[in-house]
């Protein structure tokens, strides 16, 4: 049960903030419940009404983010899930910096929700537009690492995949899906594992993390046999191909590209992943008209955006949204 209905303060410029006055005296019944000796001094929702009447919201916001915390710890998803939007709230209308601790704070919070929860897409939906510092950029990028970790201790691999892509941890993702691999793949596809999540990251001009993931992968999985070169003509494409990222030479990636066509007819996504990298590294001219169509199309735009970007080498540079299979 969530909840009671919210009672409303003003904030600052007089916009209303809304937050609920039981909230603290129900934390102090289930201390009290909890077996507390003595129990607690009530009520402590006089607490975070003034905080939140005074403007304090560092102080109000502790005391939601810890009452969120003891709603878990009791099982309480509905409330738990009420204080956690709360503090959310209060970051945004406070205009708090993002640092490490509150990234983490929001983490935790994350990994505490019930993962089939309506209440757990919108937190982290939220979560990300304000670690994002209103760029219209993804979401921080330790966010998004600290997310994947919780996805991938579910084993919720595909959404760990898709915040490891928007995050700098590329060891960690290679890792991920070594295990992802290993537990749901078949034997033949391990190296179109680690490909795809290349490609995805030069989609997003994150080299670095490209790199290391392939290196990571390659060297870690128990089905790919040491290399350079590799028995996987895959992962041996993707192996030049990174090295053609750091020459810049269209000659070279064009040759590429048509010698290990067999490989690459094995996903569709792939020539249409390498358009896009021929543009961002090679200087290829954009296709006049776009030829991607249906489910595709859909999913390549999404991935990496219709329109031109800034030159950079980081992922974090591309702000389209992403929706990755």
């Amino acid at each position: 049960m969530g909840l009671p209905g919210p009672s409303s303060r003003a904030r600052p410029g007089g916009v209303p903030v809304s937050y609920p006055d039981p909230a603290a005296y129900r934390l102090w019944g289930l201390k009290t419940l909890g077996g507390s000796t003595p129990p607690p001094q009530p009520p402590p929702g006089l607490d975070l009404c003034r905080y939140v009447s005074q403007g304090k919201h560092i102080e109000a916001r502790e005391l939601m983010y810890s009452g969120a915390l003891l709603f878990f710890s009791h099982s309480q998803q509905n409330s738990a899930a009420d204080l956690s939007m709360l503090v959310l709230e209060s970051l945004e209308i406070s205009d708090a910096k993002v640092t490490d601790e509150l990234l983490e704070n929001l983490a935790k919070v994350f990994s505490l929700m019930d993962p089939n929860s309506p209440e757990r897409v919108a937190f982290v939906s939220r979560a990300l537009k304000w670690s994002s510092g209103g760029s219209g950029k993804l979401g921080h990028p330790k966010l998004h690492q600290l997310l994947a970790i919780t996805l991938w201790k579910e084993q919720n691999y595909c959404e760990s995949r898709y915040h490891f892509l928007h995050s700098t941890d590329g060891e960690g993702c290679a890792n991920m899906l070594v295990e992802y691999s290993a537990s749901r793949g078949y034997r033949s596809e391990v190296d179109m594992f680690v490909a795809q999540a290349v490609l995805q990251f030069l989609c997003l001009k994150n080299k670095s993390s490209a790199s290391v993931v392939f290196t990571t992968y390659t060297q870690k999985h128990p089905s790919i046999q040491k290399g350079p070169p590799f028995v996987q003509p895959l992962l041996n494409f993707i192996w030049f191909l990174l090295l053609a990222v750091e020459g810049g030479k269209l000659t070279v990636f064009t040759v590429l590209c048509e010698q290990y066509q067999p490989s690459l007819k094995r996903d569709p996504m792939y020539n249409e992943y390498l358009d896009r990298i021929g543009q961002l590294f090679f200087g290829v001219p954009p296709k006049q008209t776009s030829s991607y169509g249906g489910l595709l199309g859909n999913l390549l735009n999404s991935l990496m955006g219709s329109g031109e970007e800034e030159d950079a080498e980081d992922g974090q540079e591309d702000s389209s949204p992403i929706e990755l299979d």
